[in-house]
């Protein structure tokens, strides 16, 4: 019987991903047909007008990333000439401004990245990998109760336009747990576009709707230029143990490497808390957001790294939308694929049942305000697919969670690499989070009374959650070793898990 693990944040994304592996295709097809899929069951995460990052271990052979994130246009309008509209987001226990808007809609590179994967690493023809969520999207999809959250959350995008309202507040609601949402448009759009290739994204009747939207920046011009970008992977060792992160111009992957190159042998939350709270304090002072691509030769200096570990043993600190599907197939190729569309624009692309995403509008990826991105540029991320390497094992992972994102997966990666532990329970374990702005730390409230009180005495104006959230980022991995696969999804964003 063929064997392989899937995880993503959502049960129809995973089943897809099995069904694509079980007809004989690669890790890359199914993450493929996954990713499409997402688009359908995770509307708000995922967007074929949107982007992400593909990392790709293929046995025996150098790991590889492909950028398939979103460019910003080769012309800027004035802020004045410009639609963009801003709402604040309540998680609970913090909140986020969004903006959304056609102002805030950057070159999609999502279906070129598709296509171009495909054809180096697929084996199962494109329309075959597109059928399912075509599928899906006519018969409609079942939105589940994490999704409602989400939906709940951004209600005022998807409220914003009479094309979302038409589809996601069929009458006079938004859907929320338990309803369908039905999407025959999407399911069209991507049926041609798996016959036409991604030309029809870029030049073709897509192409022309999207630029259609008034009051943003995209041009022809700009679909038809985008190309997915090739990159090798930032590498290091930990404990005889090969890590391979998202390179530059990624914030996460830098950051994450900074952190696990300081951090001592098993560190305890209060370590952790501090390094996060000082490589924040790092990425501010360097300017890392306006620099990315000189991340690794700033932040990874020996100089940098020794500096952070005396920090660590000398201080006492002073006081956005994503999804990932993580895959190893039968013959040992992994992927992890963390794809994004912000939390969308909030606009329905005429004719497509699509929205597009909203990364111009983005504060976590434009950090000096509305119209201050840089023209002609591939945007810096967050988002950092992740493979653990060594002669026995493979672990491919990654993680939504906009700027939570690099602590969840360092956390997690402390737990396989230093605790020895398995998937379960390095991703379950409680979390904790430092920004530059504020610097204040977020922690999961679900650990011993000894945790809390260390973590309290440390920073006293903390912010303890009483339970875990998806504030804190999902991790989805899988792993295969000489125990066989292994596969975990995490609960905070409704990870779905299937292993053969």
């Amino acid at each position: 019987m063929e064997k392989f693990a899937v995880a993503s944040g959502h049960q129809l994304t995973t089943q897809t991903v099995a069904e694509v592996l079980r007809a004989g295709g690669t890790a890359v097809d199914g993450a493929i047909a996954g990713a499409l899929m997402a688009c359908v069951c995770e509307p708000v995460l995922a967007s074929p007008l949107a982007g992400g990052f593909l990392m790709v271990a293929p046995p025996n052979k150098p790991v590889q990333i492909l950028d398939a994130f979103i460019q910003t246009p080769k012309n800027k309008r004035s802020l004045a000439d410009t639609d963009i509209n801003e709402i604040e987001v309540d998680f609970g226990q913090v909140t986020q401004v969004f903006h959304c808007g056609s102002g805030t809609i950057g070159t999609p590179g999502l279906i070129p990245g598709l296509f171009e994967a495909h054809a180096e690493f697929g084996r199962i023809p494109m329309p075959e990998l597109v059928a399912p969520a075509v599928q899906a999207a006519r018969r409609g999809t079942v939105i589940t109760e994490f999704q409602g959250e989400v939906l709940g959350y951004v209600e005022a995008i998807f409220m914003s336009s009479e094309g979302s309202r038409a589809l996601y507040v069929p009458e006079g609601k938004l859907l929320g747990q338990g309803d369908v949402l039905h999407n025959p448009q999407m399911a069209d759009t991507l049926e041609v576009m798996a016959l036409e290739g991604p030309r029809f994204f870029q030049e073709g009747e897509v192409a022309r709707a999207l630029l259609s939207l008034s009051g943003g920046h995209l041009t022809a011009a700009d679909l038809k230029s985008y190309r997915p970008v090739g990159r090798e992977p930032l590498q290091l060792t930990r404990q005889g143990i090969e890590v391979y992160l998202n390179s530059a111009p990624s914030l996460g992957g830098v950051q994450i490497a900074l952190a696990l190159q300081a951090l001592p042998p098993n560190p305890d939350d209060r370590q952790l808390a501090r390094c996060f709270y000082e490589v924040a304090r790092i990425r501010k002072e360097t300017d890392l957001d306006h620099h990315p691509a000189d991340g690794e030769k700033i932040l990874l200096d020996s100089k940098m790294v020794n500096r952070l570990r005396k920090t660590l043993t000398d201080h006492q600190a002073a006081t956005r939308g994503t999804t990932h599907i993580s895959v190893i197939d039968q013959n040992g190729m992994g992927v992890a694929f963390t794809l994004s569309n912000g939390e969308g624009c909030g606009l329905i692309v005429p004719g497509t049942g699509i929205m597009a995403n909203n990364m111009l509008g983005e504060d976590d990826l434009v950090p000096d305000g509305l119209n201050s991105w840089a023209k002609d540029t591939r945007l810096a991320s967050m988002m950092c697919p992740m493979a653990l390497r060594d002669n026995t094992s493979l672990t491919m992972m990654g993680s939504g969670g906009s700027n939570r994102i690099r602590s969840a997966l360092a956390q997690v990666t402390l737990g396989l690499i230093d605790g020895g532990e398995a998937l379960e329970p390095a991703i379950h374990a409680p979390r904790l989070h430092i920004d530059d702005t504020p610097q204040i730390l977020d922690f999961e409230d679900a650990g011993t009374e000894q945790r809390r009180d260390a973590l309290l005495a440390e920073f006293p104006d903390a912010n303890p959650w009483p339970r875990q959230a998806m504030f804190f980022g999902g991790v989805h991995a899988v792993r295969q070793s000489r125990n066989g696969f292994e596969a975990s999804g995490d609960e905070r964003r409704s990870g779905a898990v299937l292993t053969n």
